[in-house]
C-alpha cells in the first residue's frame, strides 16, 4: 500500500530509502564507481549514455580510459567518451546491432576491474539481460 509524505507526495519505502543511503556512503567512503545508464535518443539511429562518476575515495582516474580503450578495439558498436571533470565521464554508445551487447560488456569490464563494487543503476534503458535457455533457441 502506498504511504504519503506530508507534502502529499510518494514515500519512498523502507528497503529503497535503505539502498540509497549504502549506495551514498559507498560513495562517499569506499573505492566505488556510479554507472547509470540512459537512452540519449529513442528513435533510428538510437544513442545511449553510460555516466560514470567515481566515488570520492579515488584519487586516480586513469583506469577508466585505460578500460574503455581497450574495449574499443573490440566493440562492434560506434563508442566516444568525454571527460566532464575528473571524477565524471560520459560514454556515448552509438547505434549498432550489438549495441546492448557491447555495453554490458564495457560495464562488466568495470565491475571486474573494480572487484565488483560498481553502483549500476539502469536510468531509462530498456534493455532486459535474459539467462540463456536451450528451448528459446532450438527445437
Amino acid at each position: 500500500m502506498a504511504e504519503f509524505n506530508p507534502d502529499g507526495s510518494l514515500k519512498m519505502p523502507e528497503r529503497f530509502q535503505k539502498s540509497k543511503e549504502q549506495n551514498n556512503s559507498r560513495m562517499m567512503n569506499q573505492r566505488c564507481i556510479r554507472i547509470r545508464k540512459n537512452i540519449a535518443s529513442f528513435s533510428a539511429p538510437k544513442k545511449c549514455l553510460l555516466s560514470i562518476t567515481l566515488s570520492q575515495a579515488m584519487n586516480d582516474n586513469r583506469f577508466i580510459g585505460t578500460i574503455y580503450n581497450c574495449f574499443r578495439e573490440n566493440a562492434a558498436v560506434p563508442t566516444k567518451i568525454t571527460k566532464i571533470n575528473e571524477r565524471e565521464f560520459e560514454i556515448e554508445i552509438g547505434t549498432d546491432f550489438r549495441r546492448c551487447t557491447d555495453c554490458s560488456s564495457l560495464i562488466g569490464r568495470y565491475r571486474e576491474f573494480m572487484d565488483g563494487n560498481i553502483i549500476e543503476e539502469k536510468g531509462n534503458c530498456t534493455f532486459e539481460r535474459r539467462a540463456f535457455c536451450y528451448e528459446d533457441h532450438f527445437e
